[in-house]
């Protein structure tokens, strides 16, 4: 997945993994560590962080 550029920042990934309990799994060895299936929660919780801030505008 490296060379390509992604959507989401890298403070929003730490922020997400961090709270998902998987941020040690990204210090130890990168988000390569993460699984697939954490991976999906991450992007889940954006897509609510998303959501929840188009509605308050």
């Amino acid at each position: 997945m490296s060379g390509r550029g992604g959507i989401m920042s890298e403070n929003l990934k730490t922020e997400i993994a961090k709270e998902l309990g998987v941020y040690d799994a990204v210090k130890a060895g990168g988000w390569g560590d993460v699984s697939a299936r954490n991976c999906g929660n991450m992007v889940r919780k954006a897509i609510e962080i998303a959501e929840r801030s188009m509605s308050a505008k």
